[in-house]
């Protein structure tokens, strides 16, 4: 007795259903996706498509870019400092000389914290007031 197969036909559903749209992501949340699935070898379209249903207007717009640097070896989510773009001053160790300065002479003015550890005022004012 031979067992007959029946040809069955799978349709691509265009309402697939997906968890709940993502209302709030970030750029850098949404490069591992691409670096994800661009692993796969998912063309960028395609990448763009599936996150424009789960992201929604936040879809990140340089799918094919980042797929790109992801495919010529790329590993990083996160921009690369480019030429004039400012440095980031507030660091730990920025912030214990500042606490170090403060407890020496705790009437010091900003302008003198700024000057001393070459930085700007808004800077030393970011760290006198975020020390705790």
């Amino acid at each position: 007795m031979a067992l007959r197969c029946r040809n069955v036909t799978r349709r691509r559903s265009s309402s697939v259903k997906m968890a709940a749209p993502i209302a709030t992501c970030t750029n850098e949340e949404q490069r591992p996706v691409i670096r994800f699935l661009s692993s796969e070898r998912v063309k960028p379209i395609e990448i763009h498509r599936r996150m424009k249903v789960q992201y929604g207007d936040a879809t990140l717009q340089q799918v094919y870019e980042w797929t790109r640097k992801f495919m010529n070896g790329i590993r990083s989510v996160t921009d690369s400092p480019r030429p004039g773009q400012a440095h980031p001053v507030v660091t730990p160790k920025a912030t214990a000389e500042v606490e170090a300065i403060v407890k020496e002479n705790r009437r010091v003015i900003l302008n003198e914290i700024a000057a001393h550890l070459d930085m700007s005022h808004g800077s030393a004012h970011r760290i006198v007031h975020d020390i705790k």
